[in-house]
Order: C-alpha cells, then sequence, then structure tokens
C-alpha cells in the first residue's frame, strides 16, 4: 500500500501514482507551481552524527564540507573506474544530511554507506515511511503543505539542476538550457491524510524531467556510466574537491579526453500511435549509435526522449526501432562529441615536423 493510501481518481502502478486522469493537464498543473506528486519511488535515507558532512565528502563526488542548514545539493558515488554505481539528493539540516535516492538505489546504497562508517560518528537510518511529494517552487502548491522539521529546518529539497553549481562544468552549448525552468522539490511530510489537490502523478513528473535534460539514476545510468556523458558534472561533482575514488578519471576526462558516450534529447515522430520504452535501439541508417533512456509524452513538445548515443554517433536525424515499427527522431545535442579536453594543454611539434638546424660541419 502506498504510503499517501488512496488519492480520488489516481491510478496506481504498485507504490507509485502514475497519473490523475489527464498526464498533459498535470504538466501544466505542475509547471504552474499548482499541483502535488506523491512520490512512490524515492527513499529517503538520514546521515547523523557530527562527522556527517567530512564523511559524505571523504568518498563523493561533491562539496559537502561546508554545506549550511537548508541548503540542498547532490551527490555521486563513483566505482574506482569513475563509473557512477549511486546518486542522490543532499539537503543538509544542522543536525542531520537527508538523501533523497531512487528507491531501486536506496538499498545497495544504504548497504555501501554502512560498509564505509568504520569508526566515524555517523549513523545511517532508512526511512522506509516517510511520505515524499513533489512540486514546482513558487506557487499554490507549496503553500498546501506542512514539511516535516525534526531539526527545525523543513525538509525541502531543491533539486540545483537549475544551474551549474560552484566547482561544476556545464558541456551542452544550447543557448537558453531547459533547466533554467526545471523549479523541481521534494518534501518530507509529516501527514499525508490531510493533503489536498490537484495532484499529478509519476507521467507528468517525468516528461518535465526529460523536457529539461535532467538525469536521474533509475533511468540514465548502467555499468558504463560516466557523470560527463550526461552533463551531470554541472550539478552533482565538484571539480576543485581533494581525492575521492573515481576522481582520476573524471579529471582525465573532462581535463584531457572526452567521454565515449554523449547524452542527446530526442523529439520523435508523433504521426503513429507507437512510443518507444527504455532500452530500445537508437540507429543512424543501419548503424546502431544508442539506446533510449527516458520517454515521455510533453503537454507542449508531444513525444521526447533522451538516449545515450556514442560519442562517434552523427548529429543529424536518427531512427529509434521499437517493437511497433521505426520512429524518426529529430536529435538536439545535449553533450556535445568534443566535450572534455578543457585543459589549456601545450601541443609539442612532432619531432619529425620540427625545423632542423644546419649542420656545424658544413659551415665555413
Amino acid at each position: 500500500m502506498s504510503a499517501f493510501g488512496s488519492l480520488a481518481g489516481g491510478i496506481r502502478d504498485g507504490d507509485l501514482f502514475m497519473h490523475f486522469g489527464n498526464p498533459l493537464v498535470e504538466q501544466r498543473a505542475l509547471v504552474s507551481g499548482a499541483a502535488l506528486a506523491p512520490l512512490g519511488d524515492r527513499v529517503l535515507i538520514e546521515v547523523a552524527g557530527e562527522d556527517r558532512l567530512t564523511w559524505l565528502n571523504s568518498f563523493t563526488s561533491q562539496a559537502l564540507t561546508r554545506l549550511r542548514a537548508g541548503e540542498s545539493t547532490e551527490l555521486l558515488i563513483l566505482d574506482p573506474q569513475g563509473h557512477v554505481e549511486h546518486a542522490a539528493g543532499v539537503l543538509e539540516d544542522g543536525a542531520s544530511a537527508w538523501l533523497f535516492a531512487d528507491a531501486g538505489d536506496a538499498e545497495p546504497l544504504v548497504a555501501w554507506l554502512k560498509r564505509m562508517v568504520f569508526r566515524s560518528r555517523v549513523a545511517v537510518t532508512v526511512h522506509e515511511d516517510a511520505r515524499l511529494v513533489g512540486f514546482f517552487a513558487g506557487g499554490d502548491a507549496e503553500g498546501r503543505i506542512t514539511a516535516s522539521a525534526p531539526h527545525d529546518v523543513p525538509l525541502i529539497w531543491r533539486d540545483p539542476w537549475r544551474e551549474i553549481q560552484p566547482g561544476g562544468h556545464q558541456y551542452s552549448l544550447s543557448d537558453g538550457h531547459p533547466a533554467a525552468d526545471y523549479a523541481w522539490s521534494i518534501a518530507v511530510l509529516d501527514d499525508a491524510s490531510r493533503l489536498t489537490g490537484p495532484f499529478a502523478g509519476a507521467l507528468a513528473a517525468e516528461a518535465l524531467r526529460v523536457a529539461a535534460w535532467r538525469p536521474r539514476w533509475s533511468h540514465e545510468v548502467d555499468e558504463r556510466s560516466i557523470p560527463h556523458e550526461s552533463d551531470w558534472i554541472r550539478t552533482a561533482v565538484h571539480l576543485n574537491k581533494g581525492c575521492y575514488r573515481g576522481q582520476e578519471t573524471v579529471a582525465k576526462v573532462h581535463n584531457l579526453g572526452h567521454p565515449p558516450r554523449r547524452l542527446a534529447a530526442l523529439s520523435l515522430d508523433g504521426s503513429d500511435v507507437i512510443l518507444p520504452v527504455a532500452g530500445d535501439l537508437v540507429f543512424a541508417g543501419d548503424a546502431e549509435v544508442g539506446h533510449v533512456t527516458s520517454v515521455a509524452m510533453h503537454y507542449e513538445d508531444g513525444p521526447i526522449a533522451l538516449a545515450i548515443l556514442s560519442r562517434r554517433a552523427p548529429v543529424g536525424d536518427l531512427i529509434v526501432r521499437t517493437e511497433g515499427g521505426d520512429i524518426s527522431a529529430a536529435q538536439q545535442v545535449i553533450v556535445p562529441a568534443d566535450a572534455g579536453a578543457t585543459a589549456d594543454v601545450p601541443r609539442l611539434t612532432r619531432l619529425s615536423r620540427r625545423p632542423t638546424a644546419e649542420d656545424p660541419r658544413h659551415s665555413n
């Protein structure tokens, strides 16, 4: 049973409310700040103890030691080769750091954190009964909630995706990044029984995320993922902090190399009633160049998707191959093929091309 019980008009898939009758109308209500989205696919993790920020800082991609009460950010945990293993939003309340994780990542993330405690003065607790609700900040919806505040700071995580964060870097060269309007927030509720609508389901919330090019662990991450390829360095990685697991790969690719894959936004042909699903393959002509990670029906843009492509995939139109047939897709580059290699490294002329001095034995 969902932590929210039964909400009028809600169509559920397990613990997740998919929609409340019309996902397109629900998107408009979310964007205007009027709707609340019950989130059954997120888990709240508390990291308490006086060492919590220095401890998290020591092995994650984010600089956390100066995080103040009420501030939000996000972090990644990488493997030694720089691949993304875990991701979480972070909210500090002065006594605990609260992690907002995708449900599928929560159990392995908690297990990993507990293995790393050693002698640090921290305690990791999963709040399985926490009621989380998403909304766009600044509207009526925010005024209809009472956020839990166990240490006198309301537990409301503000997604940092709207702006490049300190120490971050954006690879996208797009004018007017769609993240600028993505005012997504997640609140931890004291009492969900008094929640009032209008409501929006996961289909609406996901469509707005895809339109904002916002990567998510449950969709854009696989065993090969590195932060660069989805432009996640703009908010989840601090390039100037000290050593952490996977940092060498992060620095090497950012300064000297290029990510082997890149995230792209796809505008899908909507003439047929066919939508791809995550995992469907993407082709350029007869060549397979990637796969779809997220799909949505947007209230203004129609059918859209995010896809992870090979760095060498051409920039032009592509084909998404589905069980129902091929779908034409116009591509918008998010991470360009030449992303990375930002360091100004002097390039030495090859020895064979250097001018040769006159042999002194032949001089007069």
